[in-house]
């Protein structure tokens, strides 16, 4: 039975190198490992809200556009099952890992992680990885696997601030053709969530209840979808 389809890439207009509004410095690395310039692989930390993820996808999405095989693998979801998913991912240019400490811990996980690393490397493929800490800070109970971990570039994604957050937004509105004022933002930042992730979600619903009702974003609105929707 293949386990690869369920956890593929799907490349989107939300993950862009471009709405990375983080250091320069990660988002250039990610984006030459994506175009195959870093032969190396990348290991990036980093809170809740920091990027991770979105990197992540952005380089999966980039390389995919640029003809290159690639997939994004979200660990949490995986790590059960993650010797059938890394059987399946043979003759990729990049793999992008989510969430290594989610491995922490499982013996099965960190040998299928340990293993497929060896092979990644002698097929060529480039791997990046994320975490909330440095390899040897996670738990993980097979020397090897850290060890190996921590041969490749090892970088730190900072949060970003409030400002930060809303230029985000902003753009990733902009993107699927909404405009989003201040006013909208001041809402959703004292009445909804703070979190990136929560409020890109947000902004999925909002797309489309946009769409459906031919409207453009405003706070009364954005009131009455989560009203209808609660």
């Amino acid at each position: 039975m293949s386990t690869q389809l369920p956890l593929a890439f799907k490349a989107g207009t939300d993950h862009r190198f471009i709405d990375f509004l983080g250091q320069d410095p990660v988002r250039q690395a990610f984006e030459q490992a994506a175009e195959g310039k870093a032969a190396h692989h990348i290991f990036l930390v980093g809170a809740q809200g920091a990027g991770k993820t979105h990197l992540l996808r952005a380089s999966a999405g980039h390389a995919l556009a640029l003809g290159q095989a690639a997939v994004y693998v979200p660990l949490t979801r995986a790590s059960g099952m993650l010797a059938e998913v890394l059987d399946g991912l043979s003759g990729l240019a990049l793999v992008c890992l989510d969430d290594v400490q989610a491995l922490a811990g499982n013996r099965d996980a960190e040998e299928a992680l340990f293993h497929f690393y060896n092979r990644a490397g002698a097929e060529g493929m480039r791997l990046l990885f994320t975490a909330t800490a440095m390899p040897a800070q996670l738990g993980i109970g097979l020397p090897d696997l850290v060890s190996r971990l921590e041969q490749g570039l090892r970088l730190h994604a900072e949060v970003l601030d409030e400002y930060g957050k809303r230029r985000v937004l902003q753009r990733r509105a902009a993107g699927r053709g909404l405009q989003m004022d201040e006013a909208v933002l001041d809402y959703l930042f004292t009445r909804v969530s703070r979190d990136l992730h929560t409020l890109s979600q947000l902004l999925d619903r909002l797309d489309h209840a946009s769409l459906a009702a031919q409207r453009r974003l405003t706070v009364p609105f954005i009131k009455s979808v989560l009203h209808t929707e609660g």
